[in-house]
């Protein structure tokens, strides 16, 4: 990581290698008869929902509030699919931190330059109205979902079909109906995750904004935790590995805003805390890879296998007929 440049920071790299070393760790705890007890609520069933509301309470509460604390990719990301503009977002931020409104008259021009004419009350308790404008929220929530449908085809098209087409090439011409039919079954499916995730982000602050009557940031943080929910539409294999990325950029924003509110101090000793937070997972990670390599899921094993020069596994002598 050095090699990059000395003041280059990887802190989201090394965030997310620590996830994956702690979920192997937590699997030899698992299997560990000094630390299996401790370790037996890590295999709750819906534990991986549990950890993507956890993760979107914190990543869409910095969507709203301090989009700052996010990296700068993935901040892209959250722009586009959040489908808002930059403007709503600060008119919600300044109703949420009970601050002065600084830019009304860009919120109406932005929804004039879109066919709504609207005036927006100065006064108001709940940004429903900055939100969306003259529409209702059922109606908001039904209009916003078509369009975040259409968003989101574009991100899984090539998640699936471009691995399909690389890692199936050979039964391509034979079995070319069910490989794309799973590619294009798969692409629908996530697309629907990603549009209902998005979707409900929207639809559960505004219940809540108009039940409590008011718009503060606790609120907006318990609004957005149920938003997880919606990974429940994935696959089963699919919600840890999405969980887990979710998690890794909360906690860096998590991290970030109380570093910035002086709550935590970084060291001055310690300029490269990504360095050491990659360097101890990646040890982890070594560690099981040599010892507990039963805890790896086969498709990863394969490619550390095959990043290390590992031969596969001679196969099993043919049994002989008397």
């Amino acid at each position: 990581m050095l090699l990059t440049g000395p003041n280059t920071q990887h802190t989201s790299l090394a965030v997310y290698i620590l996830m994956r070393a702690a979920v192997l760790a937590s699997r030899c705890g698992i299997k560990s008869k000094r630390f299996g007890s401790i370790c037996k609520p890590l295999t709750w069933k819906h534990g991986d929902l549990f950890l993507m509301c956890l993760s979107s309470s914190q990543i869409l509460s910095a969507y709203i509030l301090k989009q700052e604390s996010l990296p700068s990719s993935y901040k892209s990301f959250l722009n586009k699919q959040g489908g808002k503009d930059l403007s709503i977002l600060q008119g919600v931020k300044d109703i949420a931190s009970a601050q002065p409104f600084t830019n009304l008259r860009a919120i109406e021009k932005y929804y004039k330059s879109v066919g709504v004419d609207i005036k927006l009350d100065p006064n108001m308790k709940v940004p429903c109205s900055i939100i969306h404008g003259n529409e209702s929220c059922v109606k908001h929530g039904i209009t916003f979902f078509l369009q975040a449908y259409k968003r989101a085809l574009p991100v899984y098209v090539p998640v699936y079909l471009i691995p399909a087409l690389i890692v199936h090439r050979q039964d391509l011409l034979k079995k070319q109906y069910s490989i794309l039919g799973k590619g294009l079954l798969g692409t629908a499916r996530s697309s629907l995750f990603l549009a209902t995730y998005c979707s409900s982000a929207w639809a559960w602050t505004c219940l809540l904004f108009r039940t409590f009557e008011t718009c503060n940031i606790p609120l907006v943080a318990i609004a957005t935790f149920p938003t997880g929910l919606a990974l429940a539409i994935e696959k089963k294999s699919r919600r840890i590995e999405i969980s887990l990325y979710c998690l890794a950029r909360a906690i860096e924003s998590f991290f970030t805003c109380m570093t910035d509110a002086g709550y935590i101090r970084p060291p001055k000793s310690l300029r490269r805390a990504d360095v050491v937070v990659f360097s101890v997972s990646t040890a982890i990670i070594m560690h099981c890879y040599a010892q507990e390599r039963e805890v790896f899921r086969s498709k990863y094993l394969n490619v550390l296998d095959w990043v290390f020069g590992v031969p596969p596994p001679p196969l099993p002598p043919p049994c002989e007929t008397t």
